[in-house]
């Protein structure tokens, strides 16, 4: 399947206890709509509601696997007929050894779908040669058997997110201590130590977005040598947390009030993340909640 179509439809299936449930987490970290134990004769027609979504609907997971019984017999016929009228789709094979199989099942204590009232290797054994020709048409193949939850995640990442964006999604935002630290903030900056403008009466009552503001606070050597410095970090820091198989990253910057000075260097850490390339939000936690706010000029 052409990696630039209009929608990926990938499906997902597998041995069970091979992983196809973490790597579908995976994958709804970076954007697709999961679909969990769809019995394959839905498939088809699952496909043509998603192509006529007007693009709604267009990074779809459809998770198959033997738990479906008796309509699992039909994937095959369904995988058959998807290529014969040149439906498009993705397959992921999640595999595993019989041997790590058979310990993870141990561990869990769960049963396995194919020996609820047997042996859990004759279940293995009755899933892998049912699972064969299916494996046969798989895009991509997986295996577990000796892979880190953080490696499976590289792995899922590196196949499926095409897009630098999709990889890692950063938020930055502003904020004043004195209403609270972000609880969900990966890094936090104190930029408090900056001139401050609320002590200026023209600038008292604007942003830190104001150009006047940003250009009385950029004027200053201290703030041209902390941009220095963290201009370095975050260029150090953005592709170690790629590598690390981060998807969502918090970048806080707080100063007392959340008006002036973290505002303007959460924009500037912005404005350089957006010209790499990165995918990134901006927000201004607080700007709102300060109590010189009638009088205020954003221009973002």
């Amino acid at each position: 399947m052409d990696r630039d179509e209009r929608m990926d439809f990938i499906i997902v299936t597998g041995m069970s206890g091979a992983g196809k449930t973490q790597a579908c987490r995976y994958m709804e970290d970076i954007g697709y709509f999961v679909i969990d134990n769809l019995p394959p004769v839905f498939i088809p027609k699952f496909a043509e509601l998603c192509r006529h979504s007007d693009g709604h609907v267009n990074k779809v997971v459809l998770v198959v696997d033997t738990r479906s019984r008796e309509f699992f017999d039909t994937f095959i016929h369904v995988l058959e007929n998807m290529d014969r009228d040149n439906q498009p789709y993705v397959m992921l094979f999640m595999d595993a050894s019989d041997a790590a199989i058979i310990r993870r099942y141990k561990e869990t204590r769960r049963r396995h779908p194919m020996a609820p009232s047997s042996r859990i290797p004759e279940g293995v054994a009755k899933e892998r040669e049912r699972l064969a020709p299916i494996r046969n048409k798989a895009t991509y193949i997986i295996d577990t058997s000796d892979l880190k939850k953080i490696e499976l995640k590289e792995k899922i990442l590196n196949i499926f997110a095409s897009k630098p964006g999709d990889k890692l999604s950063t938020n930055v935002m502003s904020f004043g201590f004195k209403f609270g630290m972000p609880l969900d903030a990966d890094l936090v900056f104190d930029v408090r130590f900056l001139p401050n403008p609320f002590y200026v009466e023209s600038m008292r009552h604007k942003s830190g977005a104001v150009p006047e503001v940003a250009q009385y606070i950029e004027q200053y050597p201290v703030t041209k040598e902390f941009e220095k410095h963290l201009d370095n970090m975050i260029d150090f820091l953005m592709p170690q947390y790629e590598k690390e198989g981060k998807t969502q990253l918090v970048i806080a910057v707080g100063c007392t009030g959340g008006m002036h000075r973290s505002v303007f260097i959460a924009k500037h850490i912005y404005d350089r993340l957006k010209d790499k390339g990165y995918l990134v939000n901006l927000e201004h936690r607080d700007l709102m909640k300060n109590d010189v706010w009638e009088h205020v000029r954003e221009e973002c």
